[in-house]
């Protein structure tokens, strides 16, 4: 017994050391509601800011999640539903803010922001810790593997903002011209490069990272049409694009989501068909599977002839580099964010205009709909999960 005690005491010392608390040892998924812009009959509304959130929500029981924090600070659905990500301690997240509602007469209308929030996780409940401004329009965003530098890519300022991170210490060291507009960027796992999506381009830039100093040496890769968001297998041998196709937005054909071969030389090794305006994409941690989400016109006016009222999830098989679809899933209406459990047993489908989660299970390969919703405050416009 004493010994039980001396142990619980050395424990609750590593979690003060550490700056863990309860609800943050356990995974986590952070998501950015957006309550500015909403849908009605394909219409695009827009309201007031002011109703935003950013939740923490403690998935322990991945069928019974928990929302043990809600900051409210200003999020979009503008752009890909990759604008937050949790660092490896998962002591801290970064979230941009990449658009803001101004009053125009009678009406209001979005214009870029250039906000970067960042988050305490280790308190409790998570707080605001710092607000740095960079360029127009923050979007997506990546932090590396070694948890000390953060990439954002601005879509407005066509650039890429590089953060330092030494613990919750976040500071803005440096910014790279991209020359053309970035939507999404994500590291590689070792750390030495990233990859950034040119979707207007119609490209995906690599980048040298050295240190804190990040180069790009106009390399690009040629994807498919409008490759708005990309993710790197756990292994580093392959990159995914969503090629998004219509700017954006559905129009009724297919798409595709592209395959990057990471080894070198670093080129395109096939392209995958997918249903129409994939946006969200996800791999697991196993490294098996990855999915991709396709709002399939659920946003647009029911009379358009490709309208259905609910998306759909992508079932990807990976093996090796071979890349190849298995089925698709009915989820929400304007489905955005995804994100795998750490263990990689369930995925969590963001349904913006359902204001819910879809929970899925995966077996192996076998991916299937739990039935169940987790219902959140607001429309999800973006999730990450907590990489333990």
């Amino acid at each position: 017994m004493r010994f039980q005690l001396k142990t619980l005491k050395l424990a609750a010392m590593i979690g003060v050391v550490l700056g863990v608390t309860a609800a943050r040892a356990a995974p986590f998924m952070i998501v950015g509601d957006d309550e500015k812009v909403s849908f009605s009959d394909g219409k695009t509304i827009v309201s007031p800011p002011g109703k935003d959130a950013v939740l923490i929500v403690d998935v322990a029981n991945p069928l019974d999640p928990k929302i043990v924090a809600n900051l409210p600070l200003k999020n979009s659905v503008v752009g890909p539903p990759v604008n937050l990500a949790i660092d490896p301690t998962n002591s801290i997240a970064i979230v941009a803010d990449s658009m803001n509602a101004v009053q125009d007469g009678n009406n209001w209308k979005q214009v870029p922001d250039n906000k970067i929030y960042v988050i305490d996780l280790t308190s409790k409940p998570a707080k605001l810790i710092n607000t740095i401004e960079g360029d127009k329009q923050p979007s997506g965003l990546s932090i590396n593997p070694a948890g000390n530098l953060a990439l954002v890519a601005n879509r407005a300022g066509k650039s890429i903002s590089v953060l330092s991170i030494h613990g919750t210490d976040v500071k803005l060291v440096g910014s790279v011209d991209m020359g053309d507009e970035v939507s999404a960027v994500v590291f590689t796992p070792d750390g030495k490069h990233a990859l950034a999506s040119k979707a207007s381009a119609n490209k995906v830039a690599l980048l040298d990272v050295d240190g804190d100093k990040v180069t790009y040496n106009k390399q690009d890769l040629l994807t498919g049409l409008f490759p708005y968001n990309v993710v790197v297998a756990p292994n580093g041998s392959i990159a995914l694009t969503a090629d998004n196709g219509n700017n954006g937005t559905s129009d009724g054909n297919v798409d595709t989501v592209s395959v990057i071969d990471l080894t070198s030389p670093v080129h395109v090794i096939d392209h995958v068909t997918v249903p129409d305006s994939p946006e969200g994409l996800a791999f697991s941690p196993k490294g098996n599977v990855a999915v991709s989400v396709d709002a399939t016109g659920s946003n647009h006016p029911k009379s358009d002839w490709y309208y259905h009222p609910h998306g759909v999830v992508v079932v990807l098989k990976v093996d090796g580099k071979k890349v190849t679809r298995l089925n698709d899933i009915e989820v929400g209406a304007l489905p955005e964010a995804v994100a795998f459990t750490p263990d990689g047993k369930y995925i969590y489908v963001g349904n913006y205009m359902d204001k819910d989660f879809s929970i899925l299970r995966v077996d192996g390969t076998k991916v299937t709909d739990t039935g169940k919703r987790f219902k959140v405050p607001g429309q999800p416009g973006s999730a990450r999960m907590s990489p333990h």
